[in-house]
């Protein structure tokens, strides 16, 4: 079979090297619109329920709304996991699925038992809604909006009514988060005095406030061949409005109205955080989240490009400044993979030349890296994957040009043996005569990634990427050195005097003395590989270990935490410190401060937790011979002088993100403990966490 594959591309090379022009066209294009991203998504399929109940304690949250929603969601099919927050007004409740489940499957399993989970939480507590098809990388991008001329109130509304459902319309965009400012309510301050005098209750206020802000239809009549639509309208428009409700009336028929018993007044809603950017006030923060699955490199730029296109048409003095960008940490990492490609290329075809000694022969065997590349590429776009750091670092040049190498040296071996013989005879007997034992090494090779692919869980998400990639980077080469390398191998080789190179002739010299030695002494050479192989698993075994090595992101995150009892207010004040103590640091660009949840809370933060989003200036401006975890000790050191008062840890948004969302916490490791008596609890906690420090 391998043979009669040879023998049609030796004779068939014109139709081999037009096919082979039209893959390299295709397979550029496929990498052209292959989805790019930093790091694989390890987050498992999960949907969020989330509810809003301002006036209820944690505890309350718990009681009324959480366990409820809990019960009514228990027992779904296919689901691993069901886990839950509780904080201050707020409840998320998170159902996690096993892997290979549809997301939208899932969802219509949540859907289905919406109408008992909105049954069994109050209404007056609040209504239960689902979370966006999102995951732990769909924040790609977070903007802040600002305006010296606006107040916080008004950028919100500019942020909601203006920005955020034009950005809801790109391709790929599944929500517009906003976080901080406040929201623009209607609010009315009675005068229990003046409601006493006039005999109204709190109830009767709030019931004709109901009943007066509504529209009402009366059908239509005819009148002179004329239609007219009959119909109220009652709806509140204004504060006039709202003052002009009528409650009730006086015994001597005087209308009692709102303005009667208390004033009227635009106010902001009950706030659940706040943000705020470089020590210069509170900003209002945009939250762009992708839809999973999504190209984040192409829904950035598209996003971006969307805000360049709406920001002429808003207020004059508004500013959108990114201040986290998916695309940038993309960038980085393609440029990164492909500097390490580059590389790793040019060092395999030095090596070629050098130990070939051949120019021709070793841009032969270095064709063979491209080629595959793109066969792994254009199979990765067939079967849905994407390429990131994990999966396209992991190509190995030395596998993939393992075969050719012996093609294309036995190839020269025959033409200077047998010059006078067919040429394309020659290559097609050399390339069958190693191909079995180069095609039982690639095989070798495959099985060490297969156990790969059986991986579940984050493991598998991690990993199964890069084994596919491997794995068919592989294949691409074992086909190429079939059809394409023999058939270059025709035009480009031709025979010489000398068939090895000087640096071959040396290793041969210094080779063949010590194989000999080896042999005569057969007892010292095994037991001295027996020893060197003990000594290396004793050192392995006390090796430390990590299960990835740690993506630098680009930039930095602190997550600071306080006392859980901490008024929103001096939060604020707290981060303002923390901006000035971290902008001092000459690497730092801008500091932005989230603290709190956002509006449709995704992230539940309570107001006591800090997120600070550094944005550090490009290397080449740091100072000389600093790391950037030495820079992230400095910055934490600093942060702890200014603001002793406060818990840190450094961390990265997307390092972060995903603690959060596979595990429902930010650190690397947490202890839970179970029980109903939370007193016992908290002093069972407080001991581990001394013995855990320890």
């Amino acid at each position: 079979m391998l043979g009669a594959i040879v023998r049609w591309s030796l004779h068939n090379r014109p139709l081999v090297l037009v096919a082979t022009l039209l893959f390299v066209l295709a397979g550029a294009r496929a990498a052209l619109s292959l989805p790019i991203d930093a790091v694989p998504d390890v987050t498992n399929i999960q949907v969020q329920v989330i509810s809003s109940a301002p006036a209820l304690s944690p505890i309350e949250i718990e009681q009324y709304v959480t366990v409820p929603i809990e019960r009514a969601l228990a027992g779904l099919p296919r689901t691993s996991e069901l886990r839950s927050v509780s904080k201050y007004g707020l409840s998320v409740v998170t159902v996690g699925f096993h892997d290979g489940t549809d997301i939208y499957f899932a969802r219509q399993l949540i859907d289905e038992r919406m109408r008992e989970v909105e049954d069994a939480v109050p209404a007056r507590y609040g209504k239960p809604e689902v979370g966006p098809i999102s995951t732990g990388l769909g924040e790609v991008l977070q903007f802040t909006v600002e305006n010296p001329r606006l107040s916080l109130m008004q950028l919100e509304e500019l942020l909601d009514w203006e920005i955020r459902p034009r950005l809801r319309t790109v391709s790929g965009v599944i929500e517009v988060n906003s976080f901080g400012g406040q929201d623009r309510q209607y609010q009315v301050l009675l005068d229990p005095r003046r409601l006493q005098a006039a005999g109204i209750s709190v109830a009767d206020v709030a019931r004709a406030l109901e009943r007066s802000n509504a529209n009402a239809g009366g059908g239509y009549i005819e009148h002179n061949r004329e239609h007219f639509v009959i119909g109220t309208d009652g709806l509140v428009r204004d504060l006039d409005d709202l003052r002009r409700v009528v409650i009730g009336a006086t015994p001597q028929g005087v209308p009692i109205t709102i303005a009667t018993v208390g004033d009227v007044h635009f106010g902001p809603r009950l706030r659940r955080g706040a943000a705020s950017k470089d020590a210069r006030g509170e900003v209002v923060v945009g939250v762009t989240m992708m839809l999973m699955g999504e190209n984040s490199r192409t829904v950035t730029e598209a996003v971006k490009q969307r805000i360049a296109e709406i920001t002429p048409s808003l207020p004059a003095g508004t500013k959108v400044t990114p201040f986290y960008d998916r695309a940038a940490l993309v960038e980085r990492t393609i440029t990164t993979v492909g500097t390490n490609l580059l590389e790793g290329a040019l060092l395999v075809v030095l090596v070629l030349m050098v130990l070939l000694g051949d120019l021709r022969a070793g841009l032969v065997v270095a064709t063979t890296i491209p080629l595959s590349l793109l066969f792994a590429v254009l199979m990765m776009n067939a079967f849905g994957l994407s390429g990131n750091l994990m999966s396209l670092g992991a190509i190995d040049f030395g596998l993939i040009v393992d075969g050719a190498v012996i093609i294309v040296e036995n190839a020269v071996r025959r033409l200077n043996e047998r010059p006078s013989e067919d040429r394309l005879d020659t290559i097609e007997q050399a390339t069958i005569e190693v191909r079995a034992a180069s095609v039982f090494g690639e095989l070798t090779i495959a099985i060490v990634y297969l156990p790969l692919l059986a991986l579940i869980g984050m493991e598998g998400k991690l990993f199964r990427p890069m084994a596919t990639t491997v794995l068919l980077a592989l294949l691409g080469a074992f086909l190429l050195s079939l059809t394409v390398v023999p058939v270059l191998t025709s035009y480009a080789v031709k025979p010489r005097a000398h068939h090895e190179t000087w640096l071959l002739r040396k290793a041969h010299a210094l080779y063949e003395p010590a194989l000999k030695g080896a042999l005569k002494h057969r007892v010292a050479t095994v037991s001295g590989a027996l020893a060197i192989l003990a000594l290396s698993v004793f050192a392995f075994v006390h090796l430390g270990a990590e299960f990835v090595p740690q993506l630098d992101e680009g930039d930095l995150l602190l997550e600071v935490r306080r006392l859980p009892g901490v008024a929103l207010s001096e939060s604020i004040a707290e981060d303002h410190r923390i901006q000035l103590a971290a902008r001092a640091i000459p690497e730092v660009a801008s500091v932005v401060c989230k603290t709190g949840a956002p509006e449709l809370a995704t992230d539940p933060m309570g107001i006591e937790q800090t997120d600070v989003y550094l944005n550090l200036r490009a290397r080449e401006d740091w100072r000389p011979g600093l790391s950037k975890e030495a820079l992230g000790e400095e910055i934490a050191e600093a942060v702890q002088r200014a603001v002793p008062e406060v818990g840190l840890s450094v961390s990265q948004p997307i390092e972060m993100r995903t603690n959060e969302l596979v595990a429902g916490i930010r650190s690397d490791g947490a202890l839970l403990l179970y029980g109903s008596d939370l007193t016992k609890l908290q002093d069972y906690a407080a001991r581990a966490a001394h013995t855990i420090a320890s």
